[in-house]
């Protein structure tokens, strides 16, 4: 009877921690003023968020709806926390942090780089300053290693070879990457980066050398609107965040079929790929720099089986 009573109250544990797990349509945030502009996540279900408003990375680990500090605010000198991305192979998150003021004679503050921290226990592995500093927008990193970086004010796209102890600019226009934004790599090699402020979605071939060829725009099947976060999840398929939409957009040469997953949702900014499910955070950006309450943050799950 013991033995009986023991396995059914372990069974109730195993199905509720089960249940927790597999309902996590919505994961919260344990403080305030967030603005969680970017998130990446592990295949074991762990998230992260770069907390533009805290300086500061949130963690939600599997099975729990609520994110917490991870990294604490202004380590390793974090601040504008944009793009984060879990790079499992290399055993570290990729975090973008970059120099305020700058504009209209203010000074510059801070500096721009890529810092890498270990996704065992959140401790600094290196610090990658961008040339010249500029806006660390997003990231995506290759199968050998290498590392690309959108810097979204100087209208580039920034290289880190594995083994590299410093950035090289590989792709540099600043009239067609002006305001670069999300970027992810696709089965054909290839770099693919939108603009924000221009609608625009873009193919940077990966020359046999390694370095950029021609940078090429893509005509979607329907016109997008401020694209921003945008991850690869099959061979030639990206989820795109765009215009408080979740877009699965296929890529067949020149050509971007745009297919909407879900619409209606407000400030939205970045996507991730979790199994059969995907994450978007609403980041508001717009009551970022006002005295508004933007009330509490969430990033939200819409169900979507990738193809292969």
């Amino acid at each position: 009877m013991r033995y009986r009573s023991f396995g059914t109250l372990a069974f109730v544990v195993l199905f509720a921690c089960l249940a927790q797990a597999a309902d996590r349509t919505t994961i919260t945030f344990a403080d305030g003023r967030i603005f969680p502009e970017s998130l990446t996540s592990t295949r074991n279900g762990d998230l992260y968020f770069g907390a533009l408003g805290q300086d500061a990375v949130y963690k939600a680990p599997k099975g729990s709806s609520v994110a917490t500090v991870w990294v604490k605010p202004k380590t390793a000198n974090l601040q504008q926390v944009l793009g984060v991305f879990a790079d499992e192979k290399a055993g570290v998150l990729w975090v973008c942090a970059s120099a305020t003021g700058g504009r209209n004679g203010a000074p510059v503050v801070g500096e721009t780089a890529l810092k890498a921290f270990s996704l065992k226990d959140a401790s600094l592995k290196g610090s990658y300053a961008f040339p010249g500093n500029g806006l660390c927008n997003d990231i995506a990193v290759a199968k050998d290693g290498t590392v690309y970086a959108t810097d979204t004010t100087q209208g580039r796209v920034l290289r880190l070879k594995k083994g590299a102890t410093a950035f090289d600019v590989w792709a540099n226009d600043p009239m067609v990457l002006a305001t670069a934004d999300g970027i992810a790599l696709l089965a054909d090699g290839n770099v693919y980066v939108n603009s924000v402020g221009q609608n625009t979605l873009m193919r940077i071939p990966v020359k046999a050398d390694g370095s950029a060829g021609p940078i090429a725009k893509l005509t979607p099947s329907q016109p997008l609107t401020g694209p921003d976060g945008m991850r690869s999840v099959g061979s030639k398929t990206i989820l795109l965040v765009e215009g408080g939409r979740l877009d699965e957009v296929t890529i067949n040469g020149d050509k971007a079929e745009v297919k909407v997953l879900k619409d209606g949702m407000t400030g939205i900014t970045a996507v991730t790929l979790i199994g059969d499910t995907a994450y978007v955070s609403e980041a508001r950006l717009n009551a970022r720099n006002t005295n508004t309450d933007p009330g509490p943050f969430r990033a939200m799950s819409v169900p979507y089986k990738a193809p292969k």
